[in-house]
């Protein structure tokens, strides 16, 4: 019980635990739409959008802790160049070969790293480091 305390005392593993959420539900929305037959681009800005709606509050609360109203344009905004940067990958792997879903779940850990970045330095910049 200590060690898991400690270990959410940490920003960056609080981030990773709700992020976990979050890519869950938005790489399910994704795949399910790509089954469908959608484009993967649209499939991708559906999930985006979702996962914004999804993850605003609990990742100002329970990551940042920040209560603060008035970020979500900033949020919208981070998770716009996130999209970008994942559509990049994304548009790289699959015309490199790689299926749209294999393509997608590689696509998750450098896209998860600059989301983090993005809202650690332009989002909730003036917080702690806790």
């Amino acid at each position: 019980m200590a060690l898991a305390r400690r270990l959410l005392s940490y920003r960056p593993v609080r981030f990773l635990l709700v992020g976990g959420i979050n890519t869950v539900f938005g790489y399910a929305i994704f795949a399910a739409l790509v089954l469908l037959g959608s484009d993967s681009a649209l499939a991708l800005l559906i999930a985006t959008i979702a996962g914004v709606i999804f993850n605003y509050f609990t990742t100002g609360r329970l990551v940042f802790r920040s209560r603060r109203r008035g970020l979500f344009p900033a949020f919208v905004g981070a998770y716009a160049i996130s999209y970008a940067f994942n559509l990049g990958l994304l548009r790289l792997l699959e015309g490199a070969g790689v299926q749209t879903l294999l393509a997608q779940a590689l696509c998750l850990p450098p896209t998860v790293a600059v989301s983090y970045l993005l809202m650690k330095s332009l989002v909730f910049r003036n917080r702690s480091a806790s």
